[in-house]
């Protein structure tokens, strides 16, 4: 029997769905009634102010203007932000620490920190230092919130009018910004971050906060930081007791110290110094008759023999690695790594090559590390001039590293079943619409992949990353030391990933340390103001981990040794003694690199520009592989010379090895190794030079030509099919 009421449920739930429908479709009628009606109403109101004439244009341009000024406070709010992370941290501890350095062998070379009982009140220092620096800093200090608008304008006008940068616009707050956050690269980006943060430190800080910390962490040249220790390095004396004539020397140093320190060049930190005193005159601080008696006996320095040895970029670099040790006492000593007769050869090196080619190539800086086997950095050159940047380009800056990544490449490529014998195609190849290109121009078909590597073949490099995976080569990168994030990406065997300096001397360090992890170091003791031992490297120092196998290094190192013997880094082979390693040039000739090692050293050296400009066609075989060759010769001289792990050593350097310890029967090969001992390292080796100079006493002793007229016909030689033409006179090899 058929439920009577089956019907009317059925029906009952259609009514329901529909009233529901109703419901919504009635809301949202009446809900876009309301809002037309508000918008009319609004509309109606808005009428009100309605504008005509020549007025309406004026408020187009207001409202457009407040328009793009809310959406560029926006983006220019969204760049700033990540600076404000640095201010999570505890970013006073710098004054935390009070470190006394030391070089390899125990020789005071610098400090950093500021002993709390070193650190000058504000109220303890004299009023003319206070004024001075005022004066020629930033001299509307008191009155802005961190931005000087007007003294920005000003400077922007100044450097127009003279066509190049005579005046700076930033506040005394966005110098101590920098200081604290910030490096000194100059990119927009970082000038919006300074900007933010000056904000920042307004908000947070007294003005008397914020003056004290800029006189206590400015940079004052001869490796000193803050006002006080700069007083008593140029004077001897606390700052509490400067005249003004000293008062005006320090206020000057702010703007450029290596340029202006007084021990350096003290006319030229006199005549800053008058700047200073003109400064106080026109910004109201003082009289003319309040300074001329500093005029006339301007400051005088006391004598520092040593002050410009101090390698301050490594400083920098180590004094960071202590704080992330973080020592218990802040009061220590530390004993580094740093080797200053290596630190001054490359300082040398890089100097004379940027004075002598820089214009050339267009070049305008260059980096360089050196460290040993082990681990221990020896050098470390962050930039051409501290004084002018003290950005330090080889721990801090990321650049493409160009072909110098390929060595991790064909690294992976021997751990999955390749041999530096393994034929390869370099051929035109194509991965969607990229198509990468040699450096030079035409393909060479089936090579070996030793000849690949050191002629340094792109498309080779792309195909074997095809084959092996890029992903497996960003895990032997990362194992070896790379520690920045790499980007899979179609480019990476070619070093399109931005890299560090210091990064790629320990990914290196693990061929020359035959497959062991490297980390570089900075330091080998830390030392309490007790005198206990915080801290050894022969005692805590963790055991080496193989990273590569035997096999893949004894390939690789035999492949990078070739790469001076006669591939693109010929200008890096060092007389006598085995080298390896490889160029690298990254893209529009932005980056220029020379990696390579010896049994003893790794070597690193970079060239380039802040701006990202490209060079004049400069490659990592031209200054970057001289420049190495240059230090690294100084750094060999005097030492026990080590074999590149699963390489034979350089017979030249066997020969000199012999040589010290026998003597020559022919009188002529004594002659020639004196000469060459005497002489010291230069282009030509020993054997080469006996040779020359074998050949010079056989064209010294031959008989004397006879005259045309005097010479006999001879008679034609008749050449027989299959018979070999007469064989020349045999010639030693000079190589």
């Amino acid at each position: 029997m058929r439920d009577p009421f089956e019907n009317t449920r059925k029906r009952r739930r259609r009514l329901r769905l529909i009233d529901v429908d109703a419901w919504i479709d009635s809301g949202l009628y009446r809900a876009g009634r309301a809002i037309a009606s508000v918008a009319e109403g609004i509309s109606l109101f808005m009428r009100r102010f309605r504008v005509t004439g020549w007025k309406r244009g004026i408020f187009e341009v207001l409202g457009d203007a407040v328009t793009l000024g809310a959406g560029g406070s926006v983006i220019l709010l969204a760049l700033a932000l990540p600076a404000f992370e640095a201010t999570k941290t505890d970013w006073r501890s710098q004054s935390d620490y009070s470190v006394t350095f030391l070089d390899r062998y125990g020789n005071e070379i610098g400090k950093r920190g500021i002993r709390h009982s070193d650190s000058v009140p504000l109220d303890e220092m004299p009023d003319h230092l206070i004024k001075a620096v005022i004066a020629t800093e930033d001299r509307r200090f008191f009155d802005h919130f961190g931005i000087d608008v007007l003294g920005t304008f000003r400077a922007l006008v100044q450097n127009l009018r003279a066509n190049a940068v005579v005046q700076g616009g930033s506040s005394l707050s966005q110098q101590l910004a920098k200081n604290l956050f910030l490096s000194n690269e100059r990119t927009l980006e970082r000038k919006i971050k300074e900007a933010f943060l000056a904000i920042w430190l307004e908000a947070n800080l007294s003005k008397q906060e914020i003056l004290k910390l800029y006189l206590d962490r400015a940079y004052m040249g001869g490796g000193n930081f803050g006002i006080e220790a700069a007083s008593e390095f140029y004077f001897g004396k606390s700052v509490k007791d400067v005249n003004l004539a000293e008062a005006a020397m320090l206020a000057g140093l702010f703007k450029a110290p290596a340029r202006y320190a007084p021990h350096i060049n003290l006319p030229a930190a006199r005549e800053r110094a008058n700047q200073v005193l003109t400064n106080l005159v026109q910004g109201g601080f003082m009289t003319e008759g309040q300074v001329i008696g500093a005029r006339r006996h301007p400051a005088d320095v006391v004598p520092q023999a040593a002050a410009s040895a101090s390698p301050d970029f490594f400083l920098d670099w180590a004094f960071a690695k202590v704080k992330e040790f973080n020592p218990k006492d802040h009061i220590i000593t530390v004993r580094t790594t740093v080797d200053m007769g290596i630190e001054a050869s490359v300082e040398g090196a890089i100097e004379e090559m940027l004075r002598l080619h820089g214009q050339q190539y267009r070049v305008t800086q260059s980096a360089a590390v050196v460290m040993d086997t082990d681990g221990y950095v020896r050098a470390m050159v962050g930039g051409r001039d501290y004084g002018e940047s003290q950005f330090n380009r080889a721990a801090d800056s990321l650049r493409q590293p160009g072909s110098s990544f390929k060595p991790f490449v064909y690294a992976t490529a021997l751990e999955n079943g390749f041999t530096p014998d393994s034929i390869v195609v370099d051929a035109p190849i194509c991965i969607g619409n990229w198509c990468p290109h040699n450096f030079s121009p035409g393909y060479r078909g089936r090579i070996p992949m030793t000849t690949a590597l050191i002629n340094s073949l792109n498309t080779v490099a792309v195909r074997l990353a095809q084959a092996v995976g890029r992903d497996k080569i960003v895990a032997l990168a990362k194992a070896v030391g790379i520690e920045t994030e790499l980007k899979i990406t179609r480019s990476l065997p070619l070093g399109t990933s931005e890299v560090s300096m210091i990064e790629m001397a320990g990914a290196y360090g693990a061929f020359a340390s035959g497959g062991y992890k490297v980390t570089p170091q900075a330091f080998t003791q830390i030392i309490s103001s007790t005198g206990e031992i915080l801290y050894d490297a022969r005692r805590d120092a963790k055991p080496k981990v193989r990273v590569l196998p035997e096999k893949v290094v004894a390939g690789m190192n035999f492949m990078m040794s070739q790469v001076p013997e006669r591939g693109t880094g010929r200008a890096a082979k060092l007389d006598g003694i085995k080298t390896a390693g490889k160029t690298g040039t990254s893209s529009s000739f932005r980056d220029a690199w020379f990696d390579g090692f010896t049994g003893n050293y790794v070597g690193i050296v970079w060239y380039g520009n802040d701006n990202f400009t490209p060079m004049r066609r400069m490659t990592g075989g031209a200054l970057p592989a001289m420049t190495w060759k240059r230090f690294m010769t100084y750094a060999h001289t005097g030492i026990e010379l080590k074999p590149i792990p699963y390489v034979e050593p350089e017979k030249p350097a066997q020969v000199v090895a012999d040589a010290k310890n026998t003597k020559p029967e022919d009188p002529d090969q004594a002659a020639a190794l004196a000469t060459a001992q005497a002489a010291g390292p230069s282009n030509l080796s020993v054997a080469t030079t006996q040779w020359l100079n074998s050949l010079q006493s056989l064209m010294e002793n031959a008989a004397p030509l006879k005259p045309v007229a005097d010479l006999q016909p001879t008679a034609p030689v008749t050449m027989v099919a299959g018979e070999a033409a007469p064989a020349a006179p045999a010639i030693a090899d000079p190589r």
